[in-house]
């Protein structure tokens, strides 16, 4: 593992544990969910800038179909102006 996917990593996983410490006890609900499309976004929207919004290129680095990129982009609501 890279140092840099290390850093991602710890990242989430120190912000996971704020979220359970902030819930004091409550029943967390759909965090899947919620940490997915909470990452997808600007995922999705770095990729598209550093791609030049170039679609086939982006779909590409993140190892996906361009369709799927295209639904996920749908899905997210982004338009195209975040990333141009």
């Amino acid at each position: 593992m890279r140092q840099d996917d290390k850093q991602i990593e710890e990242c989430v996983r120190d912000t996971l544990e704020r979220y359970f410490d902030d819930l004091r006890g409550t029943e967390p609900h759909a965090v899947h969910e919620m940490i997915m499309s909470a990452v997808e976004k600007p995922l999705l929207e770095v990729v598209m800038r550093q791609a030049d919004g170039n679609q086939s290129k982006a779909a590409d680095w993140l190892g996906i179909n361009r369709n799927t990129l295209r639904r996920k982009l749908a899905d997210h609501k982004t338009a195209e102006v975040t990333w141009l």
